[in-house]
């Protein structure tokens, strides 16, 4: 008999934030962002409403987990929040993997003894290119950097025990970690496209953002973004993590 195909793997999305209101009715939210972002990887998806208290039972509930961003930030001090660093460390030890993305990326790193504070380098905005630094066996290709688009003022600052940056630049010194084999995150935003992004710039224009900064952000967006590029890179850190843990 020929061999069956191996099941698809189920990633776990934790909500975490949701777009603004002013884009709600334009735009998909974040964990539908996720899955057309990963839809070639072959994976299944569920989604916690970690916003509403919709938290896993488990860390091994589902193969794999994938934390996304936020408006909030990872010092805040809501009981969500809290809990959810709780289970960072309880996939940790139980070898789930996870990929954390902007505060996903800074609450796995609190969640392991780092930290992640506002930067005093300000607004992050638009498109960003990060040197890669480091290399793992599931980064295809021999690139020397990636640009993302973002959104943030908050960074990690301290790097916790076990994890290595892959990825920087002058203005995000710590954009791409990887903890091992369990997880790797992103600052960036691979889920964003160009037209969220100039929006999004557009609806803080004048208000969260000084004109003149967001209108050289706006200038960025079209660039050329390497969304697909970290969506294959997450797809093969996945597949590998769960191959080596059965192997």
């Amino acid at each position: 008999m020929p061999a069956s195909s191996p099941r698809p793997i189920t990633i776990g999305i934790l909500e975490t934030g949701r777009p603004p209101q002013q884009l709600e009715e334009k735009y998909p939210n974040y964990p539908k962002m996720f899955e057309e972002l990963l839809s070639g990887s072959g994976a299944e998806f569920r989604t916690y409403a970690i916003l509403d208290g919709d938290f896993p039972k488990d860390p091994r509930e589902c193969d794999a987990w994938l934390i996304t961003g936020s408006r909030f930030g990872v010092y805040d001090g809501y009981e969500w929040i809290d809990k959810l660093k709780g289970f960072v460390r309880s996939a940790h030890q139980a070898k789930s993997p996870v990929v954390g993305i902007c505060f996903g990326h800074q609450l796995i790193a609190e969640a392991l003894g780092g930290r992640a504070e506002k930067s005093d380098r300000g607004w992050g905005v638009g498109l960003h290119e990060y040197d890669v630094t480091g290399k793992a066996d599931w980064m295809e290709g021999e690139r020397a950097s990636f640009a993302l688009q973002v959104s943030h003022q908050d960074q990690v600052t301290k790097v916790p025990e076990g994890g290595t940056v892959l990825a920087s630049s002058d203005f995000c010194p710590n954009a791409l970690i990887a903890y091992d084999d369990w997880a790797v995150t992103f600052q960036g935003h691979p889920e964003f496209g160009p037209d969220f992004s100039e929006d999004l710039i557009k609806m803080r224009r004048g208000t969260t953002l000084p004109e003149d900064f967001a209108d050289k952000a706006l200038a960025t967006v079209d660039a050329g973004q390497d969304s697909e590029l970290v969506a294959r890179w997450i797809a093969a850190f996945l597949q590998k993590a769960l191959h080596r843990e059965t192997a």
